[in-house]
């Protein structure tokens, strides 16, 4: 695979696939630019090395072609104040205004396309739609790892119509931090699990199961365990399919001698709300009109206590509602505890994209951790040993 540092772009167009997917509020204003200033390394690599950058990315899932709501155009002007230059804009990907901008760009110029779902080809993988878009470029850098695990057009079929194909930073830091967890890591290694859905987890789990010395359980997916060792769970998630998964999972790290651990209170409301009515129950006494949404403090307690005896640490998943911030008080107690390892005993972690990224970043954590992964999918996907496309496309 041809890395950034090893590629010289001097007079090179760079098509470039970055993950631009971030959250916009009601205004069109970005409310967490992580991803953005992620891809800032990648692109000032080639400007300074004398080449010119054409972004391509997606935002959000547009059903019906362009639409005002997932136009990327509302990322021209906080990208140009990232970046500290003016960004060129096309209202296309493939059209006229795209190939005319793309043929006209100098070197140290940067130009941004259109939403590529715009076009259903994109998630389709259509190659006459990957070879349109390989055309505004002579080099395609592949830097959105939260993609790679789509073979979509612009993350890894296009790469047939390129001799030069080229990892961008945020894909190499990626593989690299994913490979040192899973292949290098130092014992203790404890994962903490969380997130609403256990099938959304069973396989990394399982995988995890040949890894780990302990793993944590919390968020919506412990009522599932509860509820199966024959606890009440009342209105809390459940996913009543998978109760006898759940009892297998504790049979299998029983007999590998991983300590797994589960919630031992909750804190319980009687609507989902943040102005609930709230207060603390044993775990698997939940009463029938209540809801589980948050870990109580004796279990933040146990888990905190694990975490800062670990040596390394992934977190994937928050301990519950995080959003409501009267519920939030599990999920940054976790956040802390990985903060102190990681700070204290010189532990390595890793937080494992989606919700986690966010609880780490909107609790001010994010730098104080090893590595916050932009790809919560695609990683897991990885961890899971999965090929992604997206970085097939790079290696073929």
């Amino acid at each position: 695979m041809t890395t950034l540092d090893s590629y010289d772009f001097s007079g090179k167009k760079a098509l470039v696939r970055v993950d631009f997917n971030v959250p916009l509020n009601e205004k069109f204003e970005i409310t967490d630019d992580t991803r953005i200033r992620a891809t800032i390394p990648t692109i000032s690599k080639i400007l300074n090395d004398g080449g010119s950058v054409i972004l391509m990315s997606h935002l959000g899932r547009p059903k019906d072609g362009p639409t005002e709501k997932y136009s990327l155009k509302h990322l021209v002007n906080p990208l140009s104040l990232i970046l500290g230059k003016t960004v060129k804009f096309a209202d296309d990907c493939i059209g006229a205004s795209a190939t005319e901008l793309a043929a006209a760009l100098q070197p140290g110029e940067v130009l941004l396309l259109e939403n590529l779902r715009f076009y259903k080809e994109e998630e389709k993988g259509n190659e006459e739609f990957a070879e349109k878009l390989s055309k505004l470029g002579d080099v395609w850098v592949m830097d959105a790892f939260g993609t790679a695990h789509r073979a979509h057009a612009s993350t890894a079929v296009i790469g047939k119509f390129f001799k030069d194909k080229v990892c961008g930073y945020v894909m190499q830091a990626e593989l690299d931090n994913a490979e040192r967890l899973l292949e290098h890591s130092e014992r203790p290694f404890t994962a903490i699990m969380g997130g609403a859905k256990i099938s959304d987890k069973i396989l990394i789990i399982e995988r995890l199961l040949d890894k780990v010395d302990n793993l944590i359980i919390g968020g919506g997916m412990s009522y599932t365990f509860s509820k199966a060792q024959g606890g009440s769970i009342g209105k809390s998630l459940l996913e009543a399919d998978k109760q006898d998964l759940t009892l297998e999972l504790i049979e299998k790290a029983k007999a590998k001698g991983i300590n797994l651990v589960l919630p031992v209170d909750t804190v319980i409301a009687d609507k989902f709300s943040n102005d609930a009515d709230r207060k603390v129950v044993e775990a698997g006494n939940i009463p029938d009109e209540w809801e589980g949404l948050d870990i109580g403090p004796k279990t933040a307690e146990i888990f905190s206590d694990i975490i800062k005896k670990s040596k390394t640490v992934l977190w994937n998943g928050p301990m519950g509602v995080f959003e409501f911030p009267n519920f939030a008080k599990g999920t940054n107690a976790i956040a802390e505890a990985v903060v102190s390892v990681t700070e204290d005993n010189d532990a390595f972690s890793l937080i494992g994209g989606g919700d986690s990224a966010s609880a780490i970043n909107n609790a001010g954590y994010g730098d104080r951790v090893s590595y916050v992964s932009t790809g919560g999918g695609a990683l897991l996907e990885y961890m899971e040993g999965k090929v992604l496309p997206g970085v097939a496309a790079l290696q073929a």
